[in-house]
């Protein structure tokens, strides 16, 4: 009886890993297209080659009309003309009041494994940055630069180690909130993680002030052309209104998550044993650290290593800039990483200490052999909305939201508009996505209720990333993914931040209804 008991109070739930949880998340996805009503809005889009506006109706014909602000009048889409001509809106929007059943659209077994690989196909483009990075990562390893540079930098931060974990956080807050960079972020790890590892901490420590920074200053964004530039078009309204709330946001949320982290990586450091994450120290530091044995005399810091080094951290500042300044996405990052990757292969191959064209070649290979699961999850998140999208039940979801509203005061009314897209950001987790389905039709609801729609786009961005700091679905697989952290660690690390979003979101939420 005794050991029975013994047993009972060892027994632990094992969470599933990133692979298991989005294929049984395929699988609801599958399920809810058979229950959940099939429907759609009209979706409107402008077209550069005719410079008209086509309306895609439910019943899929499209009829196309003149490309002016009475025609948009009409429609009831208060949006300026402008944003379209100009593209600040790219994608199809919904039109307010033309939502209509469709004949149901269930999905079959077959659908799991089809949306699975098609949704990495569709991931393709982010497939090859994940790739060339980890063989940019490869090679700068084979060379001996991180060993020796990782030694260096130790050396001169000892006594100072939060100073670097606190300059991480507040450029990836800076990151999020002016551009939303977020799968960008996923490059710094590598450099990082290993140093981060030096200095005393956890896995915990290293999403938290990369990860989690960077959402955060995206949940809070400011200018963010991702999410709250587009969500202001799409509400008819100039992303300037409600600027100075979000400044102010940002500003105490950045400054919450330094406390936050600070406290967890004291304790950590302090305690090792109380990291959230301690059950998988050692395959992390196995899979993350870098040997820094000082009696090696190949990790002397000579001039290759340090140009090498050099080279290897200017491609991502180089990497932000190109984002912010001139619009970069995937494939031009990706060719900008495997730039220097090859000035990088050529230094560590030749010279006098040089390991050869083979070795180089397969370091590189390796490095991005080593990455193929993190890009398999992204596809894998894909898939799952392919099939809600398919089955269309997302816009269906969309009207019984905005029917739930419709009829209530301004300050109960936009707790429930948090309260909503903090669940379609679960079936959108794309920003821009949930922006152009969303806001057309939830934004002008703020008028029946007397408020100004900056504040439902607020609500949009609080209740989106609240949702996406644990939603599947969205980048938070792959994250875990790539530095083999368990779901349940993450959760227990997180929460509290999710519980300070919604809290501190909804309390400026409710505060911008009552002053206005």
């Amino acid at each position: 009886m005794e050991s029975a008991i013994k047993t009972r109070g060892h027994f632990k739930i094992k969470m599933p890993g990133a692979f298991t949880i989005l294929f049984i998340l395929t699988i609801i996805a599958v399920l809810a297209t058979w229950f959940i009503p099939a429907g759609s809005y009209s979706k409107l889009s402008y077209s550069q080659t005719s410079s008209q506006l086509q309306i895609k109706q439910p019943n899929g014909k499209v009829k196309k009309v003149p490309a002016t602000q009475r025609e948009l009048n009409k429609l009831g889409v208060k949006i300026d003309i402008k944003q379209f001509k100009t593209g600040g809106i790219t994608s199809a929007i919904s039109i307010p009041n033309t939502y209509q059943r469709l004949k149901q659209r269930p999905a079959g077994i077959a659908a799991i494994p089809n949306a699975m690989v098609r949704g990495t196909i569709e991931a393709i483009d982010i497939m090859v940055f994940i790739f060339v990075l980890g063989g940019l990562i490869g090679v700068v390893r084979a060379s001996g630069a991180f060993e020796s540079g990782l030694m260096a930098l130790t050396k001169k931060t000892k006594g100072h180690e939060f100073l670097l974990i606190f300059l991480v956080s507040i450029l990836m807050v800076l990151g999020g909130t002016f551009c939303g960079i977020e799968e960008e972020a996923v490059a710094f790890y590598p450099v990082l993680v290993p140093v981060f590892i030096a200095m005393g901490y956890d896995s915990i420590v290293s999403v938290g002030a990369i990860f989690l920074a960077s959402s955060i200053g995206t949940c809070f964004a400011t200018i963010n052309p991702f999410s709250v530039v587009i969500a202001s078009n799409a509400a008819g309204i100039n992303f300037t209104q409600g600027l100075n709330w979000r400044i102010f946001g940002c500003t105490v949320a950045s400054i919450c998550l330094v406390i936050y982290l600070y406290w967890y990586s004291k304790k950590v450091k302090a305690d090792p044993k109380s990291s959230y994450s301690y059950d998988d120290r050692e395959s992390f530091n196995k899979m993350w650290a870098i040997n820094s044995d000082n009696s090696d005399q190949n990790n002397i810091f000579n001039l290759r290593k340090k140009l090498i080094l050099c080279l290897f951290v200017v491609s991502f500042p180089l990497m932000v800039w190109g984002v912010m300044a001139k619009s970069w996405w995937f494939p031009t990052m990706a060719a900008s990483f495997l730039t220097f990757a090859i000035f990088i292969m050529f230094l560590t191959a030749t010279g006098p200490n040089g390991i050869g064209e083979k070795k180089v070649v397969d370091a590189f290979v390796n490095g991005a052999s080593s990455l193929v699961g993190v890009s398999l999850i992204i596809g894998l998140a894909r898939g799952i909305n392919i099939v809600l999208n398919e089955g269309m039940i997302s816009d269906t979801m969309l009207q019984f939201s905005s029917s739930l509203v419709s009829h209530m005061s301004g300050p109960m009314f936009i707790i429930m508009m948090l309260i909503i897209f903090f669940f379609l950001g679960f079936v959108v987790p794309s920003s821009s996505g949930l922006a152009v389905l969303a806001m057309p039709i939830l934004a002008p609801l703020a008028d029946t209720v007397h408020i100004p729609r900056f504040v439902v786009v607020t609500a949009y961005q609080f209740g989106q990333y609240a949702m996406l700091f644990l939603a599947p679905t969205g980048l938070v697989m792959a994250t875990l993914q790539m530095l083999d952290m368990r779901y349940s660690h993450w959760l227990r690390f997180v929460w509290p931040v999710v519980a300070f979003v919604l809290i501190f979101g909804g309390g400026i939420l409710v505060t911008e209804v009552l002053v206005n």
